[in-house]
């Protein structure tokens, strides 16, 4: 029997298609969890959410706000997703009338801020008087339920792959979504590990958003995501999203990852047109060269392929980067956005032979070879 998802309108004012609207972006790239009728952005009124994202165009309307979707809609959605992942502690009192007005109208409210609306009494009472629900994502497992780090992450016999990179909002979570549905795809058991709100609300059954726990359970909630996922799943190979990156002074989750998945190989994300790192104009951006040096000398895990974003890029830029990528580092580049997965797919098979056998038996074609 097919799986109805929930209807989904994702708020994402003046930011959709940009660095603090990649809640927003992914839910419209992919979901399991929730089908996307729309996005409000008044700044892209009537525009296609696929085009906006620089894709095909996928039918998703964009609408100026709540009273217009709800005026252009066919019926009500199932919920209201706050699609937007700001600095700012609190929403503003715009966003949360709007709030408001949407479970007035019967929708389900899906919150990805540290923010949790579920603590907040207005909110709390105009749920219950309109029998509507609240799920805060962010909001982290009681303590009785938090854990620690064990060591059983040596018991995981398939491969760990996580998907770093160089900055916050560069594209580690698509890379990381996009790997994963390429590799089910091809027929191998392949699970993702997210460690923020957007990859859980995109639907992924393991993990925990890192960055709204306690500092002592970050590395044992990897750990046991990644147990967890192998002892349920029996899966081929476990990928792991990335948070921000290990040289980023100002977060810790790629650390937490790091030392929780132990990782038996690296993909490195990198956004080659950025200068500064997002949000903090002042810091610029590190090399990928610096990256990498940093990823393998405080893990064991080595970096085994590079992908990009084509962000303020052309393709012809794009293409160049990645053949002089490939030269100077002999590692797989590519743009998964732009150009798929296959590279990242045969880089994968050379690298964990247990992979390569059943590649081979699902007739994977191979992919072309590095540049040289």
């Amino acid at each position: 029997m097919a799986i109805v998802n929930e209807t989904a309108l994702v708020y994402c004012e003046n930011q959709f298609g940009l660095v603090d609207g990649k809640t927003a972006s992914g839910l419209v790239r992919h979901s399991e969890t929730y089908t996307v009728v729309g996005v409000i952005d008044s700044s892209l009124a009537g525009k296609d959410a696929g085009e906006e994202l620089g894709e095909e165009k996928n039918g998703i309307p964009i609408f100026a706000n709540l009273k217009d979707a709800l005026s252009k809609l066919s019926e009500v959605p199932d919920c209201y997703i706050y699609g937007k992942a700001p600095l700012e502690a609190y929403i503003s009192k715009k966003e949360r009338n709007l709030i408001l007005e949407a479970m007035e109208n019967g929708m389900d409210i899906i919150n990805g801020l540290h923010q949790f609306f579920s603590e907040d009494l207005e909110f709390v009472q105009t749920a219950a008087r309109n029998a509507v629900r609240i799920k805060d994502i962010r909001k982290p497992p009681q303590l009785k339920d938090l854990h620690v780090f064990t060591g059983q992450r040596s018991k995981v016999t398939v491969p760990v792959v996580a998907v770093l990179g160089t900055d916050c909002a560069c594209g580690k979570r698509t890379t990381a979504v996009e790997l994963n549905n390429t590799l089910k795809n091809l027929g191998i058991k392949s699970v993702l590990i997210a460690t923020g709100q957007s990859g859980l609300m995109q639907g992924a059954m393991y993990g925990v958003a890192i960055d709204a726990l306690v500092s002592q359970f970050v590395v044992g909630e990897i750990e046991n995501a990644v147990i967890q996922a192998f002892n349920n799943e029996s899966p081929d190979i476990i990928l792991v999203e990335g948070q921000s990156a290990v040289s980023h002074p100002a977060f810790m989750g790629s650390l937490g990852i790091l030392k929780g998945s132990k990782p038996d190989g690296v993909i490195l994300q990198h956004q080659p047109a950025r200068k500064s790192r997002c949000d903090f104009p002042e810091l610029k951006m590190p090399t990928v060269e610096s990256e990498i040096k940093l990823i393998e000398t405080i893990s064991q895990a080595k970096v085994m392929a590079i992908t990009l974003s084509h962000e303020d890029l052309s393709d012809k830029e794009i293409l160049g980067i990645i053949a002089n990528y490939e030269n100077k580092f002999q590692l797989a580049t590519t743009d998964v956005l732009s150009h798929g997965c296959q590279k990242l797919v045969h880089a994968l098979s050379h690298q964990f032979p247990e992979l390569r056998q059943t590649i081979r038996q699902k007739r994977f074609i191979k992919a072309p070879a590095m540049a040289a």
